[in-house]
């Protein structure tokens, strides 16, 4: 509620800390004491009761402290049998006194934590002149903006402006604020000060600006980059950009170029300085993101054969609604076309006046015109792609209609239609590079040896099972259904050149028989048959040969099937229920958004590879994978809407996200963060979450909010991304509604971290199940191929592996102790190391302790005279690191000769 007083100034901060607040103090052997902390009102010292120590002896003088540092990062904690019960957002640590002691600290809130942490960073750089130093610089920036803007706006210069005409400007500049919320807070503090009228005067409208449009949350961050002012310069964005948004190669002139594109003061763009409110401008800018926009354009190797691709694929695509006695309509393809459709279905049937019809045959479906279909299929076909579209073509029609058939899909689609007979030496099909701008029909054809105008071939008719009922004799039932006979005209066999539908047998007869151009449907039940029990056949299969599988015809009311049960099999075509939104739907359109939304998204390489095996069912690591940690806080919430159709009443929402994993089995995961009661505007949830992700190219992250509504939680909003588009940083993720439109103004605020396995983790579990001795490592073994060529280059390259695994992981063993050291997390990277590391090298009267030597082969730490312990084990931990990382680029080398034998083995063998 408005009343709430938000913490958004270091000042704010500082008056927090002289009321005190409750911590808990953790020591050794998991004890804990409730105290009472408090600064003293000449802020010289730091407090706490009750304490069984002297009164002067519980407390630390401002002068003693060297380091805040947040989290658990300090080796009490760590040894604390409790750890994993702390929250990583509410500790904190206070370093101080010549021995470097630790007193570690837990809030009951993110929020407590970050008052303590800024507020004590500000005393330590400027003492007992920090609310001086405050008062001279607080929020000029802003105010300067503000006054100049109220001015504009008080057109007769009375002083005051009339509430609506505050309430719309404090909203232009904040959309996502509620109006009845800005209402309130006026009337509030005209209240507090026993004031009537609506008008508002310029220092009101400042004060109510500063309390609903500063984000806490942006705050902490912005102090936490600024050195501690209130603004940040170009140096202080920059190591901000690196250090965490991942940005390279950043210069003062990009700093400068983003200041001048989101700071709103002039007096800011002018000494280059990014206020809170343009900080907070960039952060929500798209500039920030999740999703990385090199993924927005086609950005994977397009020449690869088209079976090393999934296929963006609509099932039934004329229906709207359900696919009994839902209505067909031509607007079902404008709208999978739109989105980025690669493969649409049109079940053909005769038509009254000789004109073929589309619907879904033994339904009640309503009809649309064949030839209207096409029209709109050449009109839309690349709209949203320009690399080939597949017909997939059910031709229930009589010889005479499908002449007609004929007749208009080469009158309209003309040059389009791609009608090249395979090359027969060839072993792949071609590209989509090389078929860009090609349709290409997808159906039965008849055999090579067929002299007449006409022959007959085995009927593909997946709308009459329908008619069946398909339980565990549906595999049969499908089968024998296959054997039905039907007659096909030469001149639309002719039309189908790459894409022959054919019947699957069995896997081994496939991989014997089957041609690189034929193509097989599967029934969505036959599908999950090989895929539980030949899961890695299916996906050697699909290496090769197009798998197309369709939802089971029990699916009446169009519901999804999940299209990751066959993605993980490597099926190129998993055809989807257009119209109906969901969850699937979701993965499905999150899933194609990672090439441009092309329609075509590149297999993982051990899908594609003839030497790899995949299994589809793995639940653990993949061979030949790196796995990765992926590291996400849901730091906040903006502007929630109320659930559509909600049947409670009010505005107020009780939010909570839901973070999904959808991948192989090993990766499927699901956590959630707790429930913010009635605080849809900006609830702050600050809870992390860690996930293995152990094959990233196939992996999805998902964001789901939901309303904790007492009767049952209601869905608010969602967003899919491809865990290969995460950007990595401080990023807000755009919310999407039920039916995929943008939701205005409402997203989440998340910080993305990802590390190595090995690099990763949670450090109080370190030991041997990390640190493994040499014996007990996992190294790559060879396999005998009995050919002597390849044999023998394997041979020789297996000892610099070894070499190379056991220096890559006493570099990762050493990064894990650096971080401890440094005080920071494992989801730190090197560079955060090396900032938080470079405030201890300068002894009291700023000579340097620790200078670093760039004229060896690699930078050195060199220590200067007598040194803390804690430098000195700082100093190693850094050569530990970084000697290795030399010898590791030096064994690459190496490694990269045999790499070029291996391509030339490999291309002599396949």
């Amino acid at each position: 509620m408005p009343t709430e007083k938000k913490i958004s100034s270091a000042s704010d901060c500082i008056n927090a800390m002289v009321e005190g607040s409750e911590l808990k103090k953790i020591r050794s052997n998991s004890r804990v004491y409730h105290r009472y902390f408090l600064l003293d009102a000449d802020m010289q010292s730091l407090r706490w009761e009750p304490s069984k120590k002297d009164s002067e002896k519980a407390k630390i003088d401002i002068k003693s402290i060297k380091e805040v540092r947040t989290g658990k990062n300090t080796d009490i904690f760590r040894s604390n049998g409790i750890y994993d019960q702390i929250s990583e957002d509410s500790a904190f640590s206070i370093i101080y006194g010549e021995n470097y002691e630790s007193l570690d600290l837990v809030a009951n809130s993110a929020d407590i934590a970050n008052i303590w942490v800024t507020g004590l960073r500000y005393l330590i750089s400027y003492g007992k002149h920090t609310l001086d130093m405050i008062e001279s610089t607080q929020d000029n920036m802003r105010t300067s903006w503000l006054s100049q803007m109220f001015s504009e706006s008080d057109v007769d210069n009375l002083g005051h402006i009339p509430l609506c005409n505050a309430v719309q400007f404090i909203k232009d500049l904040n959309p996502g604020l509620k109006t009845n919320k800005i209402e309130l807070k006026f009337k509030e503090l005209h209240r507090s000060k026993e004031k009537t009228g609506t008008e508002v005067t310029k220092e009101e409208f400042i004060e109510v600006f500063h309390e609903l449009c500063t984000r806490p949350e942006i705050y902490f961050l912005l102090v936490q980059f600024s050195s501690n002012k209130e603004f940040l310069d170009t140096k202080d964005l920059m190591m901000f950009l690196e250090a965490e948004q991942g940005m390279a190669h950043v210069t003062e002139e990009i700093s400068l170029e983003i200041i001048q594109k989101y700071e709103p003061a002039k007096e800011g763009q002018e000494k280059g300085c990014l206020s809170i409110d343009g900080f907070t401008n960039y952060l929500t800018s798209p500039d920030c993101h999740i999703f990385d926009p090199e993924h927005k354009k086609v950005c994977q190797d397009m020449k690869q054969p088209l079976s090393h691709y999934f296929i963006n694929s609509s099932h039934n695509t004329y229906l709207i609604e359900d696919q009994f006695r839902g209505p067909s309509d031509i607007t079902g393809y404008i709208r999978a076309l739109k989105m980025g459709c690669r493969s649409v279905e049109l079940d053909v049937w005769d038509g009254p006046d000789n004109e073929p019809v589309i619907y879904t045959g033994h339904t009640m479906t309503s009809q649309i015109v064949f030839r209207s279909v096409i029209d709109i299929i050449n009109k839309y076909a690349f709209f949203a792609s320009e690399y080939p579209l597949i017909l997939c073509l059910e031709n229930h029609c009589s010889i005479k209609q499908q002449k007609v058939m004929v007749q208009h899909m080469k009158k309209i689609l003309g040059d389009k239609l791609h009608t090249q007979s395979p090359n027969i030496e060839d072993s792949y099909l071609p590209s989509p590079e090389s078929l860009k701008g090609k349709i290409l029909i997808k159906a039965k054809k008849l055999s090579s040896n067929c002299s007449g105008l006409e022959g007959d071939v085995t009927d593909e008719d997946e709308g009459a099972e329908m008619s069946q009922r398909v339980g565990k004799e549906g595999v049969e039932q499908q089968n024998s259904m296959t054997g039905k006979r039907f007659q096909l005209c030469k001149e639309l066999s002719e039309l189908v050149s790459i894409c022959k539908s054919v019947q699957f047998k069995e896997f081994q007869v496939s991989f014997q028989l089957q041609k690189y151009w034929e193509v097989c449907s599967f029934n969505e039940v036959l599908a999950s048959k090989y895929a539980n029990e030949n899961p890695g056949d299916f996906v050697n299969y699909n290496k090769r040969f197009l798998a197309r599988v369709f939802p089971s015809p029990m699916r009446i009311d169009s519901s999804n099937m999940n299209p990751q049960d066959f993605w993980k099999c490597g099926c190129q075509i998993v055809a989807m229920n257009f119209q109906t939104p969901g969850l699937m739907m979701d993965l499905n359109i999150g899933w194609f958004r990672q090439n441009g939304n092309c329609g075509y998204v590149l297999r993982p390489a051990i899908m594609r590879e003839e030497v790899s095996f995949f299994s589809a069912n793995t639940k653990d690591t993949v061979p030949g994978v790196s796995p990765q940690l992926l590291h996400i806080k849901i730091i906040s919430g903006q502007n929630f809407p109320k659930p559509k159709g909600s049947g409670a009443k009010g505005d107020v929402v009780d939010p909570y996200v839901y973070v999904e994993i959808h991948g192989i089995p090993a990766d499927c995961a699901e956590q959630r963060t707790k429930t913010m009661h009635q605080n849809g505007d900006n609830p702050i949830f600050d809870e992390s979450f860690e996930f293995q992700i152990n094959l990233p190219e196939l992996a999805m992250v998902r964001f789901v909010v939901l309303d904790d509504d007492y009767i049952g939680d209601e869905f608010i909003g969602q967003y899919t991304i491809p865990f290969e588009c995460l950007q990595t940083g401080y990023r807000h993720v755009p919310l999407q509604s039920l039916t995929g439109e943008i939701l205005a103004h409402a997203s989440l605020f998340v910080h993305v971290a990802i590390t190595n396995r090995r690099g990763g983790g949670k450090p109080h579990k370190r030991g041997l199940s990390v640190r493994k001795g040499k014996k007990s490592r996992e190294y790559a073994s060879m396999r005998t191929l009995w050919i002597k060529t390849i044999d023998e280059v394997f041979k020789n390259a297996l000892q610099p592996i070894r070499d190379a695994t056991d220096l890559r992981e006493n570099m990762q063993n050493a990064v894990v102790s650096f971080k401890e050291l440094c005080g920071l997390s494992p989801v730190a990277n090197l560079m955060q190391c090396i900032l938080a590391v470079s405030m201890r090298l300068v002894g009291p009267d700023n000579t340097p302790l620790v200078v670093l030597n760039l004229n060896d082969q690699y930078p050195t730490m060199e220590l200067q005279g007598i040194v803390p312990e804690v430098l000195k084990k700082i100093v190693t931990a850094y050569d530990m690191v970084s000697s290795p990382l030399w010898l590791f680029y030096m064994l690459f080398e190496r490694l990269a000769f045999y790499n070029i034998q291996y391509h030339a083995c490999f291309e002599r063998l396949f």
